[in-house]
């Protein structure tokens, strides 16, 4: 008995320091992030996911901040059906730079929290719900579809320090531009 009280302590306790490191940029301004935005790089290990890991283009965003703080980002990813649009609505939290979000995927909230930004160039973005296990993605945002090494190296180092292996790390290549025929 006691063992499994002391196992379970454990667990609360890792999953709470696994939450308090995940921070969000210092100062965060939404009207200086929301734009145009391209996923150029992304951490994933999901089973599920790597069948199409080959098969991944970088794909375009646009982020709309809206007046009570949300935010919609609409995404277009270049598929072998043609392009596909998805819409995310992100309800924003009482921290700048954290937004919560259901998932109709997953059937449940995950949290967004924009690690780093310049604004300008890259933003690396941390999506993070434990249910059954920890499940996290990140992701590596450009204003244009290439970002310099420096901040490739930047992404991959903080996705290895999230605990993702180096094969699940990518930085698919450029892809057509699909949000004009997308109507």
């Amino acid at each position: 008995m006691r063992t499994t009280v002391v196992a379970v302590v454990m667990v609360i306790f890792c999953v709470m320091m696994a939450d308090a490191d995940v921070k969000p940029q210092r100062d965060f301004n939404l009207q200086r992030f929301a734009g145009k935005w391209y996923r150029v790089g992304l951490a994933y290990d999901s089973a599920s996911f790597v069948p199409f890991r080959d098969k991944l283009k970088a794909s375009m965003g646009i982020v709309t901040a809206l007046p009570n703080g949300d935010v919609n980002l609409t995404m277009w990813d270049a598929t072998p059906l043609g392009c596909q649009v998805m819409v995310y609505n992100y309800e924003k939290t009482n921290v700048p730079g954290q937004f919560t979000y259901f998932s109709t995927r997953h059937n449940m909230v995950k949290d967004i929290t924009v690690m780093d930004t310049n604004y300008t160039e890259y933003a690396v973005v941390l999506k993070h719900k434990v249910f059954n296990r920890e499940y996290t993605q990140v992701a590596l945002y450009g204003r244009t579809q290439t970002v310099r090494n420096e901040v490739i190296n930047k992404f991959k180092a903080f996705a290895l320090s999230q605990g993702f292996s180096r094969g699940s790390i990518l930085t698919p290549p450029p892809a057509e531009n699909c949000s004009s025929r997308s109507g």
